[in-house]
């Protein structure tokens, strides 16, 4: 019987639970069944952990959003994927922490061969969301200034290859020099240490007393009033995340009335909602990738049955770069 890692309860890293499970005897006609090899840790699965979003099931459940691995089984109405091709997700539902899975068809993406599973499950999840973020939800241009949080992060590597592909002037906030360097080296052009620098200053600075048309904020509570002072009058807030805990309750007139700001809250889902809009963003991404605009970055690998390290490592901030459990 293949393996999996579940929670009966919410709570810190110690209620997942590895255990064994029974696949379904038979396969739906649209699904194919994916023996997973490597698996991606996302923020968003400590907040299903700790119930910060709430669940879509009862409990238990297994957590995660992104794998990938090698389709093992086609159902009867599945007519572009067969036996042997490497495929990944990054969608829901739930239940990416585990070694074989049964998933639609519709939901995922083939691997191009100049990826690795690793690879794959390493970025795909983190790379369509600077893809939309990048060039749907708001379109970066070249020598535009713009500031995102948490540079050197798995996301914000990848935000600053992006944003260095296309000649955006990225901003990034980090909390050491070793994260600094990092992110300078990925193509961030200007970082800000918050431990040590005043952040509003620096983006002032920097844009020569404009400030910036847009902010990406994945971090929330703690960065959230700094994001805000930092934009430009009609100056769009792209709140995508949480890291620091929830943004408290706000007066929306008093908050964003003064520079007549905009704001929006958005995930990824929303942006690959079918298969049209998933092919495009994975395409996007995979081109980055072949043209050599972007790069994986792999941080640390855990076993599977180590799901509880990977999430204190993340939950850290101390890691910089993709975590991923293998099977």
């Amino acid at each position: 019987m293949p393996n999996r890692v579940v929670i009966s309860k919410l709570g810190g890293s110690k209620v997942l639970e590895y255990q064994k499970y029974k696949l379904s005897d038979s396969l739906d006609p649209n699904f194919i069944r994916i023996k997973q090899t490597s698996i991606g840790i996302n923020y968003i699965d400590i907040y299903h952990r700790t119930g910060l979003y709430p669940l879509p099931n009862e409990l238990p459940i297994c957590l995660g959003l992104e794998a990938a691995g090698d389709v093992i089984d086609i159902g009867n109405n599945v007519m572009d994927i067969k036996v042997g091709d490497k495929v990944a997700y990054a969608t829901i539902p739930l239940g990416a922490y585990c070694e074989v899975r049964d998933f639609d068809s519709e939901k995922v993406v083939k691997i191009p061969e100049f990826l690795t599973n690793d690879e794959a499950a390493s970025i795909l999840l983190q790379g369509m969301t600077v893809e939309y973020l990048f060039e749907r939800l708001y379109k970066i241009k070249k020598n535009e200034f713009i500031l995102f949080h948490a540079a050197a992060g798995g996301v914000g590597l990848i935000a600053s290859q992006w944003a260095k592909s296309v000649g955006c002037r990225m901003i990034g906030t980090v909390s050491n020099e070793k994260k600094a360097d990092l992110a300078l080296k990925n193509g961030c052009e200007f970082v800000i240490n918050y431990k040590k620098e005043n952040v509003l200053e620096r983006v002032m600075e920097i844009t020569n007393n404009s400030g910036v048309p847009v902010v990406y904020d994945g971090v929330g509570k703690d960065t959230f009033k700094i994001s805000l002072s930092c934009l430009q009058t009609r100056g769009l807030m792209v709140s995508f995340g949480q890291s620091s805990g929830m943004v408290d309750d706000v007066n929306l007139h008093k908050t964003f009335n003064p520079k007549s700001l905009f704001y929006t809250r958005p995930t990824l889902m929303h942006y690959t909602r079918n298969k049209e809009e998933l092919k495009i963003s994975s395409t996007s991404l995979f081109d980055k990738i072949k043209e050599k605009k972007l790069k994986t970055n792999i941080y640390k690998i855990f076993d599977l049955k180590d799901a509880d390290k990977a999430h204190e490592l993340l939950e850290s901030r101390k890691s910089s770069g993709s975590i991923i459990l293998k099977t």
